[in-house]
């Protein structure tokens, strides 16, 4: 069976110096808010190219938290308006919602799968306060006349950057385009932990101050709780491993660069459709979305051929039952998508002749 992510492989491959890292923590008697935290926030903040990394419990609360931080800053309240993207996560959604913001759709561009920016102007009101853009299967969803929107409606631009960790725009890392940035570390993430952990970077030090006081219970200083916050703390032990895995993700984005360039120029098969080429640095290949009009027949057929592959999402945020509300709105290229989209392995332990394999079912479906 040629997995989709095999997690043991990927672990294996920096096991060492993984133990020493836990060891080290596990010695220390000390598992949160520690030196491990510190180092690997440095780390990460220094890799992205920003002044602030505050670590947090998982991707969905750093993205709760930098709207929570907008709200208590009194730079957007309840009721203003985010543009996002349409196909996208339901965690998107979820942060705004949870702040009583309302998320208006954008459908996404079908050759990129990313939002497009031709339709973004159209949706904005007086009430947008934001464009929050998803640098979806770890390609770059930033564009020049996003930030040039930005600028004409002052507006602030958040970036969900849970799959492109090492992704570029430029010179840029993505993550420090915008405003502020959300990050997943979820194990099957670029940059994985051994459980759920995320974090938020930014060059803004208010922001940076609030969002860390809002993921230690709204707590500025011990017992004195300043806003009505959560606990949301990255431990000591996924700090540290992550911070070990850090210094392997360029090599691991480059070796999934490697495999997504090996499908594009190998797979010819005419019913499916590739993702539209771009500059490699643009790119970290999360996923490998593909789409096809006999979707779950491929899918079917490569699960009985031992390759397992995932569907990247088979029902939108707005046709979701928890969004009753927008259940009727009609998005025909997000659902599209939906219909049609399947991701084939890519990860950085797969072997070579495992992506061979994968090309020659897919021609042959």
């Amino acid at each position: 069976m040629i997995k989709f992510l095999d997690l043991q492989k990927v672990t294996a491959k920096y096991a060492s110096e993984i133990h020493e890292a836990v060891r080290r923590v596990v010695d220390s008697g000390w598992y949160l808010q520690g030196q491990e935290n510190e180092r690997f926030e440095a780390n990460y903040a220094n890799y992205i190219g920003t002044k602030y990394a505050i670590g947090c419990a998982n991707g969905l609360d750093a993205l709760i938290l930098i709207f929570k931080a907008y709200m208590e800053m009194g730079v957007m309240q309840a009721g203003d308006e985010v543009i996002v993207p349409a196909n996208t996560y339901i965690a998107s959604i979820l942060a705004l919602t949870e702040n009583n913001l309302v998320p208006v759709f954008v459908e996404p561009k079908f050759n990129t799968l990313e939002i497009d920016d031709d339709m973004i102007e159209s949706a904005i009101t007086s009430k947008t306060k934001a464009i929050f853009i998803v640098h979806l299967y770890g390609r770059c969803a930033y564009t020049e006349k996003i930030g040039q929107l930005c600028k004409k409606y002052n507006l602030k631009l958040v970036e969900d950057n849970a799959q492109a960790h090492g992704c570029y725009f430029g010179n840029q890392r993505t993550g420090s385009i915008g405003d502020a940035a959300g990050h997943s570390f979820y194990p099957g993430k670029n940059l994985g932990a051994f459980g759920d952990a995320g974090a938020v970077t930014t060059n803004n030090k208010v922001l940076a101050e609030v969002v860390r006081a809002l993921a230690n219970y709204g707590s500025t200083r011990k017992y004195v709780f300043k806003y009505c916050g959560r606990n949301s703390r990255l431990d000591e032990i996924q700090a540290a491993i992550l911070d070990v895995k850090l210094k392997h993700l360029d090599d691991d984005n480059e070796y999934r660069k490697d495999i997504a360039e090996y499908y594009i120029k190998h797979i010819s098969n005419p019913c499916v459709s590739l993702p539209v080429t771009m500059d490699r640095r643009n790119n970290v290949f999360h996923l490998f979305p593909i789409l096809c009009t006999k979707r779950d027949e491929l899918h079917d057929y490569l699960e009985v051929n031992d390759v397992q592959t995932i569907i990247h999402y088979p029902i939108p945020p707005h046709k979701q039952e928890c969004y009753q509300e927008w259940n009727a709105l009609s998005l025909p290229i997000t659902e599209q998508i939906a219909q049609q989209e399947l991701s084939l392995p890519v990860s950085p332990v797969m072997e070579m002749g495992e992506v061979r394999k994968v090309v020659e079912l897919v021609n042959r479906f």
